[in-house]
């Protein structure tokens, strides 16, 4: 990145993240620790399932394969750090090791908002064209789409990154935040920073309002298809299969929007850490969670799998 090579005064950043709660920090790491293990274990349990069950070899359940993959790189680029700064007096963290940390985090986040809007698309396909389901959404359309969610978000990242470090930093050098986000660090900027955040605020608009205008779109026609079934147990039904779905959908790109959809990153505030802990601890956690409890298909295999478990050690 051409930031790096420039001669800045700063070479090491203090995340302040909770440091001003003294001993109530032991409490936080033990709650982060234990929230992390069962972000861990939730999603893999739910790769595990996937990859066992051949009725869940279908692009839906291949798509939360990969979404649970990425949330939990996503989680584990950020959750890790925290925990040892959270026992460690000393909370610094280089200059290439925050942009490296942004960089990732950013890759995996914007992976995570195309994943969720091609998601999306899949349920429009399976409830609009169910009898073409097979044929539009096969083995190369999914594996293209995935591809080009992750391509295109570690590309977005890549820009972004490149955007905020290729600036000087040559006065502060602690950020109110306890890991290396887009607006704690470009306050802390030694330059006019209005162009870079227009730049980033157009980069944030692409990764989150027009995916969520997209899955917008088609639940319109998810819907319009749902009410023409004659049976209400038919609606009931199709409903339910979306259910999961939205709730990650509207959690996903509400926090997300709070925090990004903003033209300066002057409006950062303390309230901001709480947001963020919505979409780097919480979310993470409550995808697994909502597909498994909500998601009849998924809580079947799941019982099925841990009964070959079960009867193997028995054996």
């Amino acid at each position: 990145m051409r930031g790096f090579n420039r001669t800045t005064v700063v070479i090491q950043f203090i995340l302040l993240g909770f440091s001003n709660l003294g001993e109530l920090q032991l409490f936080l790491f033990t709650i982060f620790l234990l929230l992390y293990l069962a972000i861990l274990v939730a999603n893999v349990t739910i790769m595990a399932v996937i990859h066992f069950s051949r009725t869940l070899h279908i692009p839906m359940y291949g798509f939360l394969f990969i979404l649970s993959f990425s949330e939990s790189c996503y989680t584990s680029v950020i959750i890790p750090q925290l925990l040892i700064h959270l026992l460690s007096a000393t909370k610094t963290i280089s200059l290439m090791a925050c942009a490296t940390q942004l960089f990732f985090f950013l890759g995996f986040a914007c992976t995570n908002c195309f994943l969720i809007a091609v998601m999306g698309y899949d349920r429009y396909v399976a409830i609009c064209h169910p009898l073409r389901y097979t044929l539009i959404m096969n083995k190369r359309l999914g594996l293209g789409l995935v591809y080009l969610s992750g391509i295109t978000g570690f590309l977005i990242a890549l820009v972004a990154t490149n955007l905020i470090y290729d600036m000087p930093f040559c006065g502060p050098n602690k950020i109110n935040h306890y890991f290396c986000d887009m607006a704690p660090v470009i306050k802390l900027a030694c330059t006019d920073t209005h162009v870079k955040e227009l730049a980033l605020f157009t980069l944030s608009i692409l990764v989150i309002l027009v995916p969520f205008l997209l899955i917008f779109i088609s639940y319109g026609f998810i819907v319009n298809t749902i009410l023409k079934i004659p049976s209400a147990d038919g609606k009931r039904k199709a409903f339910a299969t979306c259910a999961s779905h939205l709730t990650v959908v509207f959690v996903h790109y509400g926090c997300a929007s709070i925090i990004y959809l903003r033209p300066k990153s002057k409006s950062a505030s303390d309230k901001d850490q709480l947001v963020a802990m919505t979409y780097t601890v919480v979310t993470p956690l409550l995808n697994p969670l909502v597909y498994s409890l909500r998601n009849q298909e998924v809580k079947t295999a799941l019982k099925r799998v841990m009964g070959v478990t079960a009867a193997t050690k028995m054996s």
